[in-house]
């Protein structure tokens, strides 16, 4: 079996079960496993598969089929240019998520209301794998970041990806905001906000359903955050809260509620400013 005749054939099983990223997925797929980048595969269809390496190919191939994510298969997923780890214990990092990220420009770029200790103290609600913190804290090394997630599980990724990308981030358990000392200046939230009624695609399955799912139309864990937020933020402060398009109205009125203005808005994340 060489290289090219692997990648048809696996890019047929997959296309079979109706995955509309087969080619890519298969590609990936073997590029993982021979340790080589999708680039090498272009250039050497004719090269003969190792039979160890196709066996491993083959029964990746078959999670795939089962409709487990690619990331989990090759355990990484790309999040605003850098590689992060995942596992099952972890969400995998989506790219609406990369609007938090770009939302945190607007902090750092103005304003005169902006009324922060030293170092500004960020901290990332919900981190999962740790991306949102992680990339927050390369991108703006002046913050002072933890982590926090009420997943042991969870936590352990967060901190592998700390230290393979040389970030200098806290963790810590905490239910929401309960067992942090400080009060935050950027409050990052990309909590679970998903109702269980909404149509999902089958990889929703393979992740951990704490991370995605909450109650009261996907809004509970979202508003108990700002009634924490309430008591524990300084006027002038942010929180950046991510969530499902549908869900803005509700969001937006709770946060009034609360004692937080929106100061940008984008698809799946907006920026709020505490009053």
């Amino acid at each position: 079996m060489t290289i090219g005749l692997w990648l048809g054939e696996a890019t047929r099983e997959l296309r079979e079960v109706d995955i509309p990223s087969a080619k890519l997925d298969a590609e990936i797929i073997l590029a993982h496993t021979l340790k080589k980048p999708r680039t090498y595969l272009h250039a050497h269809h004719e090269e003969p598969l190792d039979a160890r390496c196709e066996d491993i190919a083959n029964a990746r191939i078959d999670l795939r089929k089962d409709r487990v994510p690619v990331a989990y298969i090759i355990g990484h997923k790309e999040f605003y240019g850098h590689r992060f780890v995942v596992s099952t214990a972890t969400l995998i990092p989506r790219p609406e998520s990369e609007e938090i990220i770009a939302l945190l420009d607007t902090i750092s770029s103005k304003n005169e209301r902006l009324q922060l200790t030293e170092p500004p103290r960020l901290v990332d609600i919900g981190t999962g794998s740790g991306c949102l913190g992680i990339t927050a804290k390369l991108e703006y090394p002046a913050y002072s970041v933890t982590l926090i997630d009420t997943s042991k599980q969870a936590l352990v990724v967060a901190q592998k990806n700390a230290r393979i990308l040389s970030a200098k981030v806290d963790i810590l358990e905490s239910n929401l905001l309960s067992a942090y000392p400080f009060s935050p200046d950027v409050v990052l939230a990309n909590l679970p906000y998903v109702d269980e009624s909404w149509d999902q695609s089958p990889e929703t399955s393979h992740e951990p359903n704490m991370a995605l799912y909450a109650n009261k139309q996907g809004l509970d864990l979202i508003e108990k955050c700002f009634l924490q937020l309430e008591s524990r933020m300084q006027p002038g402060t942010y929180a950046i809260f991510e969530a499902d398009p549908r869900q803005w109205e509700s969001i937006v009125a709770t946060a009034a509620s609360h004692g937080f203005s929106v100061q940008k808005k984008l698809r799946f994340a907006v920026l709020f400013v505490k009053d």
